[in-house]
């Protein structure tokens, strides 16, 4: 007989408070990587003696990927197993079963310790990002389990930079029932504000945006003229083929005419981001290519003066931040097309191609304003000020 939400052991030790962070993290993703970095050092300024739970598809690799960012973070993977576990995919099917075993712990008895954890958190957060969409159905469970969880513990719920499309068939109402019991929602783009009824925010990546997140570009290439044009092209998701992604690539550069050593490939996704260089390599002698290992550890090798090319949505937004131009690639309409148009309208000064055939043209101009930029960081901050009270503000000036 599933237990009832009281039979699960909720400790409420000291009273530092417990923060609960729902993310894709450890994949690893630069984009959900950085975002997850982003809030795990918000909380490390604002709040370093919270108990921190990350709960995400891969914790080992999160563990290591994120260690030090916060004082008190643990990792688990509670919610996301749970999602996996609901005996059908459909959104609703997957909402329904996960808000009654995270209630009645004993539908899931091998997690039972870790819905109670659930319950013990003051804050409970789905994290920013693209994966609660048609693309990936159980996701939804992600939204539900937090809900769940609330209902026994009467947790803050945010959900916050969130971008839904494209949404799976026949989910709206569902959405629009989740949203409204969340304390806090947030959307990145304006066409998952309207699906969701809510107010237009912006990316969750622009709470990390900060001088630690760049490398020294000319130190990442001591005794050689750092490269002019830099690309971050993936080999997942593309409508089409990746060969005409490279081919689109390669036409671009040669109409460009840059010499292939002063051009770089930059990895968001370590192996995917690397397989267009791969067919293009031999056709570029001396191109270069910067992996995800020195993204992670030295920054984005982005500044003003550089010109890009990007399918990846967070590499435009850090690039564009750093003032540099470029050209967003997108490789699906109804994905990507819609996250690089959404920096664009907020001033991301880059232009955003049709798609893949023929060369692209050179950028009109591109990175953001530096006030604009400042104005939608501080945006940012304020939402999370409201996630997170009564989290206290540093004492000091600063």
């Amino acid at each position: 007989m599933p237990s009832s939400p009281a039979d699960v052991p909720v400790e409420h030790e000291s009273r530092s408070p417990v923060y609960y962070l729902v993310a894709p993290v450890g994949t690893p993703n630069y984009g959900d990587e950085l975002i997850a970095a982003g809030w795990l050092r918000y909380l490390a300024e604002h709040a370093p003696g919270a108990t921190v739970w990350l709960d995400t598809h891969s914790p080992g690799p999160a563990q290591v990927l994120l260690a030090g960012m916060h004082p008190g973070l643990r990792v688990t993977d509670t919610l996301w197993r749970l999602c996996g576990a609901a005996p059908s995919e459909e959104p609703w099917q997957v909402s329904s079963w996960v808000q009654a075993t995270v209630q009645s712990p004993g539908m899931a008895p091998h997690l039972h310790h870790g819905i109670g954890l659930l319950h013990s958190a003051d804050v409970l957060h789905v994290l920013g990002g693209g994966y609660v969409n048609a693309l990936w159905p159980r996701h939804i469970g992600l939204l539900a389990g937090v809900l769940a969880a609330a209902c026994v513990s009467g947790a803050r719920t945010a959900m916050t930079g969130h971008g839904l499309l494209p949404p799976a068939a026949g989910v709206a109402a569902l959405l629009h029932a989740l949203v409204a019991r969340f304390d806090v929602v947030d959307a990145r783009d304006r066409p998952s504000a309207e699906l969701l009824g809510v107010e237009r925010g912006v990316d969750d990546a622009f709470l990390a945006l900060g001088a630690d997140g760049y490398s020294d570009v000319d130190a990442c290439w001591p005794g050689q003229e750092p490269p002019d044009v830099l690309l971050c092209v993936q080999s997942d998701m593309v409508r089409g083929t990746v060969t005409e992604l490279a081919a689109t690539v390669l036409a671009t550069l040669r109409e460009w005419r840059v010499p292939p050593h002063r051009v770089c490939f930059v990895e968001g996704i370590p192996r995917v981001d690397r397989e267009v260089f791969e067919l293009l390599e031999h056709e570029l002698p001396g191109v270069r290519f910067y992996p995800f290992s020195d993204v992670w550890d030295r920054g984005l090798p982005a500044r003003a003066g550089q010109v890009w090319i990007s399918t990846r949505f967070h590499v435009h937004l850090v690039a564009a931040a750093a003032g540099a131009s470029g050209v967003a690639l997108p490789v699906s309409e109804e994905y990507y097309a819609v996250k690089h148009r959404s920096l664009a309208e907020l001033g991301s000064g880059w232009d955003v191609a049709g798609g893949l055939g023929g060369p692209l043209p050179w950028p009109s101009g591109g990175g953001f304003d530096p006030a604009e930029l400042a104005r939608l960081t501080r945006e940012k901050r304020d939402l999370a000020k409201g996630v997170y009270a009564p989290a206290a503000e540093p004492d000091g000036d600063g």
